[in-house]
């Protein structure tokens, strides 16, 4: 039987187990949240409740051993970041700052209040049901645009690295990576030289974070 997190329970988070617990009968779903009120949503739900903080839980639980097969990113914040974050301490990762000049090259991008830029094809509201299908645009019914994790794993902009994590459609409207795609990613950090672009993206959208490791930071 296969397992998902889904980290985070607000509004997409609790649709994302609805919409899985309801498909697959053959799922574990594990849900965490630190807020007990929005756990209880999900009492009737066949799904293994953990009350905690989501990225303090996926530091500690994601080890070697009984991995999920899926991490479902409910949170409103950059979760592939601040997992790769606690990852390497004490070395550190430091965020950085990206210049505006990188907006030229993003479809509608958006600042968010931590510095991290949003991105996306669409200028409308997507439907929440969307299946994502590779060839059109479920709205516009036009053809679809550069898949976006192809479009920021091919960035050029100034001494930047790009690293991507494909988000994988799941199910409608819902999108996770494996514990391998992070994996893989702690070892192209430790490979390769800062300062980094790390973005999670599907086809139609993502969000980008600049950082560096602080060894690279004095160096500048």
């Amino acid at each position: 039987m296969e397992t998902v997190w889904i980290i985070g329970v607000g509004r997409f988070g609790l649709r994302a187990a609805k919409l899985l617990s309801n498909s697959h009968n053959n799922l574990r779903i594990v849900l965490v949240d630190p807020d007990r009120e929005k756990l209880d949503q999900a009492r009737d739900l066949n799904c293994i409740i953990e009350q905690a903080d989501g990225i303090a839980y996926l530091n500690t639980n994601l080890k070697s051993g009984d991995l999920p097969a899926w991490i479902v990113p409910a949170l409103p914040v950059h979760l592939a970041w601040e997992w790769c974050r606690r990852q390497f301490e004490p070395l550190m990762l430091d965020p950085l700052a990206i210049s505006s000049e990188i907006d030229r090259q993003l479809p509608n991008p958006m600042r968010g209040s931590d510095g991290d830029i949003y991105v996306s094809h669409a200028d409308f509201i997507c439907p929440a049901n969307c299946s994502e299908p590779h060839d059109i645009c479920t709205v516009t019914r036009q053809p679809r645009k550069q898949d976006m994790y192809k479009l920021i794993s091919q960035l050029v902009f100034k001494d930047f690295f790009p690293l991507v994590i494909q988000s994988r459609q799941l199910g409608p409207g819902v999108g996770g990576y494996s514990p391998g795609a992070l994996f893989s990613l702690l070892e192209r950090i430790k490979e390769g030289k800062g300062p980094f672009l790390l973005s999670t993206a599907c086809r139609c959208h993502g969000v980008i974070t600049g950082f560096n490791r602080r060894e690279n930071l004095s160096q500048i």
